[in-house]
């Protein structure tokens, strides 16, 4: 739909520098950009007084931002982790992770169906949008064997090129450069020194070897570190480690719920930030994560909660706002509620009680808006009608809802999707995962002969297709091994695949994942009970 100015009222949550909240206030919003916030009595800016007002009954709050997810593997379901593990090396060869995880994902990016590919962008991608997502991480596409762009949709993607002023993160470091350490280091100083982000997989696990990954960006007395740096993890640093993150300007992504059900354990965030490291969030995945930052979020509260961080609501929630927007280099557009910058928030039910509070007790139900650059992309039936959105209607946890999918500058394989036919191909596929054992058991020499095919659209598998990309640098003192295979050796077929059922959307439609996550093994006490009251 075309943006024009529109005016919302509610409780406004900033999260400036001053955290300054109006009890009833009005953000005006003139094109992809917010115009104004002012008192609801105080007088319309220019321009504005015929523009009708909107009340949303709600708090707005700036747009979630997350800054790591493997978002193609978040059809699958939750996995039930059979062991603690020590460092990111030693679950991918588990039987059970491949017939659950990487087969299945590698017989869908082999499947020739050309249903699969689009359909798949849009689950996850409204996965994260019903959630209050407006910017995420980890979707790659690739249209030759040379050339790959990254997903421009609905939701921001932080690897995206962008007509907003929004400097595109690297998240992947190719292999050439990250087996040279001057290499690696000129490339995150010239991130560093235009103001872009480089996340990096770093230290993922709790052992010596995986804090070997840290160690190894150093060389003599010179560290590969700097303000574009941020470590997806880093859950074996020391608070030494931290203190040289935090030298050096670089930042860290937490991720606690994959940490704990992985590791048992997770990043010693009180040393991060004692450090002076700036501490983003992500969801990582569902297959051993939340289903969405938003839930991450309760996760993230709750741990510091357990851990005496003394993180109030409104730090907790600085990790996907200001500060999120901040490690990317984004400050100046987004994070916050603020004249000038773009006008992506999102609207959550009720406007009582602690501003920041409110947010975490509140459930996926809640979520009544989502807006991003001005376009009002998801929520109630109601108000998506009151602003005029003529969108595809559905169901969260029973109640209506709608999103317009819509976007000019969207994939226009995707854009002919609409999330029920996406649902209805996505749960077809993966209930036929067997009969697509064919094409996933040529394995990697079948999903590499696509780099030299004609040009076509294809799902680059992240976790475990060598593409010319690697998610942590295998650098080392003189060339000494780090201590982790390379992923793309670790897992090798041990069980057949089998019938899968497709995540739902939220865990307001999902019955089965606070039973999961009672089940999980790794899980401490204080998670399993803090989620269950949390989420249900």
């Amino acid at each position: 739909m075309a943006k024009t100015k529109k005016a919302l009222r509610g409780r406004v949550v900033t999260m400036n520098a001053n955290d300054d909240v109006l009890a009833d206030g009005i953000v005006y919003i003139d094109g992809d950009e917010i115009a104004a916030i002012q008192a609801a009595n105080a007088a319309p800016p220019s321009g504005f007084a015929r523009v009708a007002v909107v009340n949303t009954q709600g708090t707005l709050y700036p747009g979630l931002i997350e800054l790591h997810n493997h978002l193609s593997y978040d059809a699958l379901r939750l996995w039930q982790v059979p062991k603690k593990f020590e460092n990111r090396g030693q679950w991918p060869g588990h039987e059970d992770y491949h017939q659950l995880v990487t087969g299945p994902m590698a017989a869908l990016a082999g499947s020739k169906d050309p249903q699969i590919l689009p359909s798949l962008v849009r689950w996850v991608e409204a996965k994260c949008l019903v959630a209050g997502v407006t910017t995420s991480q980890g979707i790659r596409l690739a249209s030759g064997p040379r050339i790959v762009r990254y997903y421009r949709g609905i939701v921001r993607n932080v690897e995206s090129k962008s007509d907003s002023g929004l400097l595109p993160a690297a998240s992947r470091i190719a292999d050439v450069s990250a087996r040279d350490w001057a290499k690696f280091k000129a490339a995150l100083d010239k991130a560093s020194k235009r103001g872009a982000c480089l996340l990096l997989h770093l230290s993922e696990g709790l052992d010596e070897p995986a804090r070997k990954h840290f160690l190894a960006l150093k060389s003599g007395k010179k560290w590969a570190l700097g303000k574009g740096l941020a470590g997806i993890h880093c859950a074996a640093l020391t608070a030494k480690d931290f203190a040289q993150l935090g030298k050096h300007g670089a930042s860290m992504v937490w991720s606690p719920l994959s940490n704990y059900l992985l590791y048992g354990d997770t990043a010693n965030i009180a040393a991060a930030l004692d450090g002076g490291v700036r501490v983003g969030i992500g969801s990582d995945w569902s297959p051993t994560g939340s289903k969405n930052l938003f839930g991450e979020l309760k996760v993230a509260r709750l741990v510091a909660a357990e851990k005496k961080l003394g993180l109030a609501d409104r730090d907790v929630l600085a990790m996907a706002t200001r500060t999120a927007a901040d490690i990317l280099g984004w400050g100046e557009h987004l994070g916050s509620l603020e004249p000038g910058k773009l006008a992506d928030f999102v609207v959550v039910s009720g406007k009582t009680g602690d501003p920041w509070g409110h947010f975490f007790t509140a459930k996926e139900t809640d979520i009544a808006l989502v807006v991003i650059g001005g376009t009002p992309r998801f929520g109630t039936a109601a108000l998506m009608k009151t602003l005029g959105v003529r969108g595809e209607r559905f169901k969260v946890g029973g109640k209506a809802r709608m999103a317009d999918w819509n976007d000019p500058a969207g994939d226009p394989d995707v854009e002919r999707y609409t999330l029920a036919e996406a649902k209805a191909v996505l749960t077809e596929v993966l209930r036929k995962l067997p009969k697509l054992r064919a094409n996933e058991a040529k394995g990697l020499g079948a999903r590499m002969s696509l780099l030299s095919a004609a040009p076509k659209v294809r799902l680059v598998l992240d976790e475990q297709e060598d593409s010319g990309f690697d998610l942590r640098p295998r650098l080392g003192l003189h060339g000494a091994s780090t201590g982790f295979p390379s992923p793309r050796l670790a897992a090798a077929p041990k069980k057949p695949l089998v019938a899968l059922r497709l995540d739902p959307l939220t865990v307001a439609d999902d019955p089965d994942f606070i039973p999961a996550i009672k089940k999980q093994k790794n899980l401490p006490a204080f998670l399993k009970r803090g989620l269950a009251r949390a989420l249900k």
